[in-house]
Parts: C-alpha cells; structure tokens; sequence
C-alpha cells in the first residue's frame, strides 16, 4: 500500500509544498524560513521514521505565524490523506517522552472526529526564531486539519527548548504508532464499521 501525500497550498501569505510519507526511514528536507521550526520538523520526520518534504514561503517580514499554521493545516492534510480509508490502521497512539528534564506526553486518536487539548507552560518569548505561542498554533492546526484528537502535555517542565523537541517526538512517536497497521483488524477499527 502506497501511504504519500503531496498537498500545496498558496494563499497571499504564504506558499507551501508538503510530501509525506507513512513509510519512509526519516528522511527530511525542510526549508520553512524558520530555523527553529525547521529543528522540530525534522525532529519530527526522523524520530517517527516519516519522510517529510516541506517547502514554506510566507510573509516572514510580518511575524512567523502565518508561515508555522500553515504549514501545520498543510500536513495536517497529508497526513490525512496518507492514512487513507484506514482500514487495518491501529487508530490510537500515545507516548511518554523524556527530554533531559523535561518530561512529555502525547496520545491520539485518528477517528475522524477534530479536537486538541494542549497543556505546556512555555515561558514567552522565542526559541531561536520562533515565537513560544507558535507550537501550540501548530499542533491545533495539525489536530484539526488532520482530523485528529490530539492531546499534547507537558508533564514536567523544563526549558523552551527542550519543551518543545519533546512534544514534537511524542507526536512523531504517538502518530506512527497510530499509523501501524495490525492484520487483526480486517475493516476499521470501529463498532460503528465506519470512521
């Protein structure tokens, strides 16, 4: 089963390419005009063992707001459609993820039905340069244009930095189990028979 997406999206603020694929080896190319988002997406591709392709031009002269939501509607998306019909697919994922002092969690559900609840008390300010608020931004995008639940949470606090790399591991972990197709499950994983 093939499970790559390729989703491109242009709008007066910002103009994004995404390739995704389920099966990959961690492999990433990213180029976002963003140092620290690119960090997080390639930490993301390589601890979920995705390939990730992600090509952002946005209006960086005003902030890095536009450019990090859409990017995360954009694979949000590709994510959806690589999962396709979602026969077979294990549907929940979860992890516990500790980052030196930093500790975790991310579960979700890829059942159709959009809802994010996030829990990290981020100091304000930026890591490198991208602004703390945008990695809440990013994972509401995901979650809903994914059609994801996705419950993201810092268990124990620590550092921006470290705040950060660990809730985008969770999810990389967290998604590729979800993604996980089990030869027990003949349809979906459903009692309704449908998702």
């Amino acid at each position: 089963m093939n499970r790559i997406a390729e989703v491109t999206r242009n709008t007066k603020e910002t103009k994004l390419f995404v390739r995704f694929n389920l099966d990959g080896t961690g492999k990433a190319d990213i180029s976002t005009g963003v140092g620290f988002f690119d960090h997080m997406l390639e930490g993301f591709a390589r601890h979920g063992l995705f390939d990730l392709e992600v090509k952002a031009e946005g209006d960086l002269q005003v902030d890095d707001h536009h450019t990090i939501e859409d990017t995360g509607i954009v694979l949000g998306t590709a994510i959806r459609e690589a999962v396709g019909d979602k026969k077979g697919l294990c549907r929940y994922g979860h992890r516990i993820l500790p980052m030196d002092e930093v500790l975790a969690l991310c579960a979700l559900d890829l059942g159709g039905r959009p809802y994010f609840s996030y829990e990290a008390p981020f100091v304000p300010g930026k890591m490198g340069d991208m602004s703390v608020e945008m990695v809440r931004e990013f994972f509401y995008a995901v979650s809903y244009s994914g059609a994801m639940n996705l419950h993201v949470k810092i268990l124990t606090p620590g550092n921006n930095h470290h705040m950060a790399e660990a809730l985008f591991k969770a999810f990389a972990k967290a998604l590729d189990m979800a993604t996980a197709c089990d030869p027990r499950i003949q349809d979906v994983l459903s009692t309704k028979g449908t998702l």
